[in-house]
């Protein structure tokens, strides 16, 4: 049983380390591309941005005229007057056809205003499109460095164990010799029981921050990869450069939310005048064509007295009419609709005021919080990088005490307890400074690298 305690980190460690050889290496860009070109919100933001250009292209069209034909075939049955003012049962077929044309030539601009909006809500889309593809980026580098800190919790608690059994071997060797007690040895080998279990939470903290991220590229486990180690950036360099006021400034002028916020605020200013344009008359210009055949249409001689159908080309040159105009609609009482629209779309327009300013609020708040967690995770990586180098220090006094029997195991693991605890702390406060200088750094419109 110790010996599958001691040989499982390494079969851990081994298995992991294979996967990651065999596996295909992805930087931070190359997860940010993937996800951009794949992830189903993405796709969905860009269906909406085409729905929205369909709708442009119509409200432009809707400016041309309109040209229809329509053509029915009847057959009538039973009895019908005739040229002789008689009725006769008889049996007939028809044909009919047109072609009708209207152009709208004014209609208080609502045309020329409907385009207008309907490009602004387009260009809304676009930024809404963007909003999603930073939400996508910013979640990814927040599971990019997951993975990065999880892995160098690894790395610390390989050194916890390599510590620790390198007393339970001096240990050993005192036990062996009589001059310490077993059971400190027993406390030693129970530490590194601890030690091991903490390796395996590690271990699965990896596993798990690796599928989160493959869930936000939507990207199989089957099609699974290892992320490179970047140079991370000096800790305390960026910060210093930065003030939350300065920050949210450059971001007013930047974020697609706030772009995307005011074009909205735009574009219900023009439904207002599309409302408004409903009080105006309207003007349009129609033409229209019309014939008809049937095979019932006789005409008679008087000379010789006979009847006859009247030929299909003399009936379609003697039957066709056609026509134009114009119409003028002019609004005069409406049960009070377009006085009800305006309202409503002066109403519209201050509520998205309103949205525009939450939506400033929304990302002053993010901003500041950003930049006042980045100041705490500074402060708490100084006051660890300090806890770590005085535990440091004090491990190796009560190492040499205890290597002499001067201290007890139970001493002994609590200083490297202490240690551990303080080192987990620094890359906590690391990781966390990195994070949130990142979010600030991309709010003043700097592309997320590491």
């Amino acid at each position: 049983m110790k010996l599958l305690i001691k040989v499982l980190p390494g079969l851990f460690l081994m298995i992991f380390t294979f996967t990651s050889i065999a596996q295909e290496t992805w930087s931070l860009q190359k997860c940010i591309d993937y996800a951009l070109d794949n992830n189903i919100q993405i796709k969905q933001q860009e269906l909406n941005s085409d729905y929205q250009g369909n709708l442009v292209n119509q409200a432009k069209s809707n400016r041309l005229p309109n040209l229809n034909a329509q053509f029915g075939n009847n057959f009538n049955f039973g009895r019908s007057l005739q040229y002789d003012n008689t009725y006769e049962n008889v049996n007939s077929m028809s044909l009919s056809g047109g072609m009708g044309a209207n152009a709208t030539l004014y209609n208080g601009f609502v045309l020329k205003n409907t385009i207008e909006q309907r490009e602004l809500d387009l260009q809304a889309s676009y930024q809404d499109l963007q909003k999603a593809k930073d939400d996508i980026m910013l979640s990814i580098a927040a599971s990019y460095l997951e993975i990065l800190f999880a892995e160098e919790l690894i790395l610390v608690t390989e050194a916890q164990m390599e510590v620790t059994q390198q007393q339970i071997n001096r240990t050993q060797q005192l036990v062996d010799a009589g001059s310490l007690a077993k059971g400190s040895l027993l406390e030693i080998e129970a530490q590194l029981a601890q030690e091991e279990l903490q390796f395996v939470n590690d271990q699965n903290r990896v596993q798990l921050a690796y599928l989160n991220l493959y869930q936000f590229l939507e990207l199989p486990i089957s099609e699974s990869f290892v992320i490179e180690k970047p140079d991370l950036p000096e800790i305390g360099s960026a910060i210093a450069t930065m003030n939350s006021i300065d920050v949210f400034n450059n971001a007013l002028n930047l974020r697609p939310e706030i772009k995307a916020a005011l074009l909205r605020v735009e574009s219900m200013k023009t439904q207002l005048d599309i409302a408004k344009g409903a009080q105006y008359p309207d003007l349009s210009f129609g033409a229209n064509y019309y014939n008809n055949y049937n095979d019932n249409y006789q005409s008679y001689n008087q000379i010789t007295g006979e009847t006859s159908v009247i030929p299909f080309a003399d009936q379609i040159k003697n039957n066709e009419r056609y026509g134009f105009g114009f119409t003028l609609n002019i609004p005069i009482f409406n049960r009070h609709q377009v006085k009800n629209n305006i309202s409503n779309s002066k109403l519209q327009v201050i509520d998205y005021e309103y949205r525009l300013q939450t939506s400033k609020n929304l990302l002053r708040k993010d901003i500041e919080q950003a930049y006042t967690n980045a100041l705490a995770a500074l402060n708490r990586y100084i006051s660890s990088e300090k806890a770590v180098s005085s535990m440091q220090e004090a491990f190796r006094y009560i190492e040499e005490k205890f290597n002499v029997g001067m201290v007890n195991s139970v001493e002994f693991n609590q200083s490297k307890n202490n240690l551990s605890r303080a080192q987990s702390d620094l890359l906590q406060s690391k990781y966390e400074y990195i994070f949130r200088t990142k979010i600030l750094d991309f709010y003043n419109g700097v592309k997320i690298e590491l």
